[in-house]
């Protein structure tokens, strides 16, 4: 599957769509997947998509899959999913899926930041805002947690650690850097 762009697009749209394959038939599914991320390639914006595997060979997850593409803008987007062509994909993967797919868009860091009928701000002041927020809150979370998770593997360490700072972050640190920062993120007009 290919790879995104490395040219910036402000106003591009991530989407992530999660797909159960059934039982005996997940290489059909990812060979229709496969195809229907080649056939996106041709239409106008879109900026790449990969298919992640699923990392539970095991249980329930042992057949769900996730599958990330992007276009560059929510027009282009939508041209593509009202297409004929994706239309066809999907009529090739449905027999290969047992559930009906999930779908949602993912925002960048600036909806962190978002204030109601404000435009985003610029990504040079979401990337610092959101470096003041994640340096100290990783330090925090490190020094608090690294004595008590010592004895546990690296990587489910990792994995709680990042889920405590998403959280953090998510529902604590923005939202109170959002007010702290607001007249520097959203300079009123005359200013």
């Amino acid at each position: 599957m290919s790879t995104p762009s490395a040219k910036p697009h402000p106003n591009a749209v991530t989407v992530l769509v999660t797909r159960r394959a059934l039982p005996g038939h997940e290489a059909e599914f990812v060979s229709a997947n496969e195809q229907m991320t080649a056939a996106a390639r041709a239409f106008p914006g879109h900026l790449g998509g990969y298919m992640v595997h699923p990392v539970n060979r095991e249980g329930p997850d042992a057949r769900l899959y996730h599958i990330v593409f992007a276009f560059d803008t929510q027009e282009h987007l939508r041209n593509w999913q009202q297409s004929a062509e994706r239309a066809r994909w999907m009529a090739e993967i449905t027999p290969h899926t047992e559930t009906e797919s999930g779908h949602r868009l993912i925002p960048g860091l600036e909806h962190w930041y978002a204030m109601p009928g404000a435009p985003s701000p610029p990504r040079w002041k979401v990337a610092l805002v959101t470096w003041l927020g994640i340096c100290p809150t990783v330090w925090v979370v490190l020094t608090l947690l690294s004595a008590p998770l010592a004895h546990w593997p690296s990587f489910p360490r990792v994995m709680l650690l990042t889920a405590l700072i998403v959280v953090l972050m998510t529902w604590v640190i923005a939202p109170f850097l959002t007010r702290r920062f607001a007249r520097w993120l959203y300079p009123s007009p005359s200013a």
